[in-house]
């Protein structure tokens, strides 16, 4: 019989897709009451790899991610995944030129991958919790950040690696520091 082991903590992350980059920085605000302090920002990337979202987000579209200075339990990633739509249905619901100004994407680092979070149910998603699912979106072995066939194409492009990386980093000098 296996062992069943108490899971390591994660470090949370969300990402930010907007047509309205000066909506950042209150969507951190909004955020970081929500998920704690941030400790680490990435630059704003330009979203060109799809038009799924311009009719109700509008173009150009910018990404952003947030990493969290607090380790989860990753069991409550349905919970944040909820939390987080209930954040984007406040800032839809200001005046605003775009039906959906805000989307945002949480999910959870580990040193040996990046799980997302989703809605939408598909071969590679496993269910949670209260119709919130999770994929393993990249995985991170010799060195670098490796994706999988259904990996979304700007994360399979190698745009947000460096962030990764670094967050990866600052996780890893979390256990380090949990451990001693």
């Amino acid at each position: 019989m296996g062992q069943i082991c108490r899971q390591r903590q994660v470090k949370l992350f969300t990402g930010l897709l907007t047509s309205l980059p000066e909506l950042a920085k209150d969507v951190e605000v909004r955020i970081s009451e929500s998920f704690g302090p941030i400790d680490l920002r990435s630059e704003s990337f330009v979203f060109d790899f799809t038009h799924y979202y311009d009719r109700e987000a509008g173009f150009p579209l910018w990404r952003f991610f947030f990493g969290f200075a607090a380790l989860i339990d990753p069991a409550g990633l349905a919970g944040i995944k909820t939390l987080s739509n209930d954040l984007e249905a406040e800032f839809a619901a200001r005046p605003s030129p775009v039906a959906r100004p805000v989307n945002l994407d949480p999910g959870y680092l580990e040193e040996s991958k990046v799980v997302l979070a989703s809605t939408k149910n598909f071969y590679h998603r496993i269910l949670l919790a209260d119709g919130i699912y999770a994929e393993v979106t990249m995985h991170h072995e010799g060195g670098g950040w490796r994706s999988f066939p259904w990996t979304f194409p700007d994360f399979r492009s190698g745009r947000y690696d460096a962030f990764f990386t670094e967050l990866r980093g600052i996780y890893r000098k979390q256990l380090r520091e949990v451990a001693s």
